[in-house]
């Protein structure tokens, strides 16, 4: 909690805490000057030890005024900073786009052609890509043999981003690919918006299979909503390694790509081909350039002041020092 505290606090006046370098010069004064004249006595009877119980108490009192008064000081310097907790606030100014991120995550989406395999480095892309697009709704939805919606359009994309990396393959548990279920889905989290520009953006590595809404139906959908869907057929032609049933097979794995480019030509968006990360990010990227939002982001700041509290406890702390320094040590200079 305190550690919170410190990291939102922020001084109007940060120079006025160089005024705290007085208190170890201080303490180093007290220490040198206590040293030096300590008293010394000889008692040649204990009689007089068990007298009073106020000289005890005030001998192990002693210091405790001089360490009052600089915790004192330590207060009142830092509230002299003025002390203020950050609020920011965004006000987003133009029209967005509505983005629906479609990922395939069967089972041939662990493939290591991409490292670390192909279904983490689409996530890692991902994220990339929602943190380029501050002004627009963006959501999530996950396929295999059936499809599910991961996220709503959101524009909370500290949300997208969490639902990102909880993506895993085998989330959904039956295998299969069904292209025709993924893009209906994300078609459905999309149609009652009210945005003119609307998008989903599908990602996928296998042929479809599986499923109960053929990609034929989908993508008429998605004409009729005015839905672009911007394919990607990504992965390698290369023989890779695969997890099947919890066994690692070896095999050359294939995709639709007559689908995926009639999926894209027909609702207006387009195909790309990504063989390796850095082609992944460079399909995202083309889709950053081809829709762009016309959305100003505005960042105002919030100050409230905090140090009123710090002030009050230390002209406390600093009231508590009088009285025990001249009411119960009775010391007086």
């Amino acid at each position: 909690m305190l550690t919170k505290w410190i990291n939102d606090i922020e001084f109007a006046y940060p120079l006025a805490l160089i005024a705290l370098l007085i208190i170890p010069i201080i303490i180093w004064d007290y220490l040198r000057t206590n040293n030096r004249v300590q008293a010394s006595m000889i008692i040649t009877t204990t009689q007089f030890l068990n007298k009073s119980n106020m000289k005890s108490l005030r001998t192990n009192l002693r210091h405790l005024p001089f360490g009052l008064r600089c915790l004192s000081l330590l207060l009142i310097m830092i509230a002299l900073a003025r002390p203020q907790k950050k609020y920011s606030a965004q006000k987003l100014e133009g029209e967005g786009i509505d983005i629906v991120l479609c990922f395939d995550i069967s089972g041939s989406m662990t493939a290591r052609d991409l490292l670390p395999n192909r279904l983490e480095a689409a996530k890692e892309v991902a994220v990339n890509f929602v943190n380029n697009r501050p002004g627009d709704r963006i959501g999530i939805t996950i396929f295999s043999n059936q499809s599910f919606t991961l996220c709503p359009l959101t524009l909370d994309h500290n949300t997208v981003l969490n639902q990102i990396q909880n993506i895993q393959s085998g989330y959904l548990q039956d295998e299969g690919t069904a292209i025709g279920s993924g893009l209906a889905t994300s078609v459905d989290r999309l149609r009652a918006a009210q945005s003119k520009s609307k998008i989903v953006v599908l990602l996928t590595d296998g042929i479809d299979f599986g499923g109960v809404i053929p990609p034929d139906i989908a993508k008429e959908m998605a004409k009729l909503y005015k839905i672009k869907v911007y394919t990607i057929g990504v992965g390698s032609d290369s023989t890779v390694s695969q997890m099947v049933n919890g066994v690692a097979e070896v095999t050359k794995l294939q995709y639709n790509e007559s689908l995926l480019k009639e999926l894209a030509d027909y609702t207006g968006g387009q195909y790309f081909h990504a063989n390796d990360k850095s082609g992944l990010n460079k399909v995202y990227g083309s889709i950053n350039l081809m829709e762009k939002s016309k959305v100003e982001v505005i960042t105002f700041n919030k100050f409230t002041d905090n140090y009123r509290g710090i002030l009050i406890a230390g002209l406390l702390v600093l009231v508590i020092e009088l009285v025990i320094r001249y009411a119960i040590l009775r010391k007086f200079p």
